[in-house]
C-alpha cells in the first residue's frame, strides 16, 4: 500500500508522513525532493508554479509510486496533490490511498511564517489555497491536532 499525504504548504505533510512511516515500518518520500532545480529557484522566487511545470515532477512521483506497487514495498508519499487531475495521475492503482491534510489560513501562514530554511515562501499560500481542489470528505483530517493524533486517526481510518 502506498498512502499518499496531501495538503497545501504548512499542512505538516513532511511531520505527519515520516512519523506514519516511522510507525508502520514503511519507506518515506517526500514530493518536494523530486522537483526538478528550475521548479525549486522559481518557488524560491516566490514565483507559482504553472501545471507544466509540475508535469515532469508528477511523472517521477507516479514512477515512484507505481514502482512501490509493483514491488510491494508500503510507502507514504507526502505531496501537495493539490488538484484533483493531479491527484487522478498519482492514484495508480486500488493500493493508493489519500490523507488530505486540512487546516485554516490562519494557521496554516502561521506554520509557514515559524518555518526556516524551505524554498516555498509564506506569500505563496494564498495561489496554493486558490489552486486547491480539495478531494472528498472521507479523506480530510484535522491539521490542528497534534501530529501524533493526526497520524493516529489516518491509521484507524485507513486501516494501517
Amino acid at each position: 500500500m502506498v498512502v499518499v499525504v496531501m495538503g497545501v504548504a504548512g499542512s505538516g505533510k513532511t511531520t505527519v508522513g515520516r512519523l506514519l512511516a516511522r510507525e508502520l515500518g514503511w519507506r518515506f518520500y517526500d514530493a518536494d525532493d523530486f522537483h526538478p532545480r528550475a521548479n525549486v529557484e522559481k518557488m524560491a522566487r516566490g514565483v507559482p508554479l504553472e501545471d507544466s511545470d509540475r508535469i515532469p515532477w508528477l511523472e517521477s512521483l507516479r514512477d515512484l509510486i507505481g514502482g512501490c506497487l509493483e514491488r510491494g514495498e508500503s510507502a507514504v508519499v507526502t505531496c501537495s496533490a493539490l488538484k484533483a487531475s493531479y491527484r487522478d495521475y498519482l492514484l495508480v492503482g486500488e493500493g493508493v490511498r489519500l490523507a488530505y491534510l486540512k487546516g485554516d489560513h490562519e494557521l496554516l501562514l502561521e506554520r509557514l511564517n515559524r518555518r526556516r530554511g524551505h524554498f516555498m515562501r509564506p506569500e505563496m499560500l494564498d495561489s496554493q489555497l486558490a489552486a486547491l481542489e480539495e478531494p472528498e470528505p472521507e479523506t480530510h483530517f484535522d491539521i490542528s491536532a497534534r501530529p501524533e493524533e493526526v497520524v493516529r486517526e489516518i491509521r484507524k481510518r485507513l486501516g494501517v
